[in-house]
């Protein structure tokens, strides 16, 4: 049994979409004010700040932010960083924000990045979209996975994003639907791949034996683990990114449970091909098995592993995981209205920059495990 040292207990968020007129740091304060709120105290309680957004996400608006950023500005790394400073005794209390307004800035996200840059752009690997397609080529190729199989993350994701008043996609999407869509990157549809977005979430994190002077109702931090993939190019079939088998070894050993306990998954999809691959690596099913078992509902509303229940990046919002960790928590709260999922304690939250690093923390409405 593990007793958990740290607890998130403040959360907020601003509506999402389109907010003109507002910086990334702007954005990032109101989240901030209502997550105060949620905790019940003001900033004179804090002695830790993390703050984050993504790389250029000011471009266009004329000013020049002051705000530290976080390298990637991702929320799995940054809830990382705030519970290790208060574990080590650096703070007590800590505010992690994070705020884009990458939308209405028309901030362009088709460059190549990363070490070989120059190399991916001239094989068209200008955005995410292109190895992802790569990578599901690989899996079909392995294990007989079919696009439709696929779709059923994106199909899923629109369900539980239907019952969430935040989520900028609620229009039904059904599986016809998204094999009627045209190919952005084939084999992948528009529905695969994450929109940009405009909005701002913040956490309040503090030691878990303090929970009690706060209004929110705590929600803890039991197992973390980070890998990395910075070899890149030089890994072992590196679509398949099987590194992040490492991260799923070591939260579950850290947090003392196995993946059989988890009755919530938050999955960072910036395309569903991570959704499916993470679902095998953390163990839900077994590799290449991923494709069949979205097939047969498991991670819809009503299924064995609901994922990512706020509709994700694919049909919430594009706050670089920012938004599954404040779904989670209100999920353990149990504060999620009609697409609340009954007696959940447990959720695994996982992030991977793309083949680069991946992290995941084990939450719990729970102390000890």
């Amino acid at each position: 049994m593990t007793a958990a040292k740290t607890a998130i207990v403040g959360i907020g968020t601003t509506r999402q979409g389109e907010i003109p007129g507002l910086t990334a740091d702007e954005i990032a304060v109101e989240a901030a004010v209502r997550a105060l709120a949620d905790a019940g105290i003001g900033k004179a309680a804090l002695d830790g700040l993390v703050t984050c957004k993504p790389p250029r996400s000011t471009a266009g608006t004329g000013t020049d932010e002051q705000m530290a950023q976080l390298d990637y500005g991702a929320g799995a790394f940054s809830l990382q960083l705030a519970a290790l400073a208060v574990e080590a005794g650096l703070a007590s209390t800590v505010l992690l924000t994070f705020g884009s307004n990458a939308r209405s800035a028309r901030v362009n996200f088709s460059a190549a990045g990363g070490p070989a840059a120059e190399w991916n752009a001239a094989y068209g690997f200008v955005h995410i979209a292109g190895p992802a397609a790569m990578a599901f080529r690989r899996h079909m190729a392995l294990y007989g996975t079919t696009e439709e199989q696929l779709g059923w993350i994106a199909v899923s994701q629109r369900e539980w994003a239907a019952a969430n008043p935040r989520a900028i996609f609620r229009d039904p999407l059904s599986i016809q639907d998204y094999l009627d869509a045209p190919y952005q990157v084939a084999p992948l549809r528009r529905p695969d791949l994450t929109m940009i977005s405009d909005g701002g979430v913040a956490i309040v994190l503090t030691r878990a034996d303090r929970v009690s002077d706060f209004a929110g109702a705590p929600v803890y931090l039991h197992g973390m683990a980070q890998a990395s993939g910075m070899r890149a190019d030089q890994n072992a079939d590196k679509l398949m990114r099987s590194w992040i088998g490492r991260i799923a070894d070591q939260v579950y050993r850290r947090a003392g449970i196995g993946p059989a306990a988890v009755d919530l998954a938050y999955l960072q999809d910036a395309t569903s091909v991570w959704v499916l691959q993470q679902l095998e690596y953390y163990g839900f099913c077994g590799i290449g098995e991923a494709g069949p078992f979205v097939a047969e509902g498991h991670i819809r509303p009503a299924g064995t592993l609901p994922v990512n229940t706020g509709g994700g990046q694919l049909s919430e919002s594009y706050m670089w995981n920012w938004l599954q960790l404040y779904e989670a928590v209100d999920q353990l709260r149990g504060n999620c209205g009609p697409r609340q999922v009954a007696g959940a304690q447990v959720a695994l939250y996982a992030q991977t920059h793309d083949f680069w690093k991946g992290a995941a923390t084990i939450l719990s409405s729970h102390r000890s495990l």
